[in-house]
């Protein structure tokens, strides 16, 4: 019965992305939730992502040293993509 109320309000597809959208929804009320009141924005992130990246690469706890920044890795998904490129990167370079 459930399942006929559903394709009732969601017909197709719809259901598909709802469910998306409800997940993107408790992701977001999430982030939200444990929000530190001294998280740095993307700008101071990627000011101090050489110096992370410089650590990690020395074998240094770098998440220790600068908690901002691993905070703030963990919560977005740009930030992390950039250190994660200049990390490969710097690999190879090594």
């Amino acid at each position: 019965m459930l399942k006929n109320i559903k394709r009732k309000i969601f017909p197709d597809r719809q259901e598909e992305t709802a469910k998306l959208e409800a997940q993107k929804l408790r992701g977001l009320v999430r982030s939200i939730m444990t929000a530190r009141p001294d998280e740095i924005g993307c700008e101071e992130c990627y000011e101090a992502l050489d110096r992370f990246v410089e650590m990690k690469l020395a074998g240094k706890d770098a998440a220790e040293a600068m908690p901002l920044v691993q905070d703030h890795l963990e919560r977005c998904y740009g930030c992390k993509e950039e250190f994660e490129a200049l990390l490969v990167a710097l690999y190879a370079l090594a």
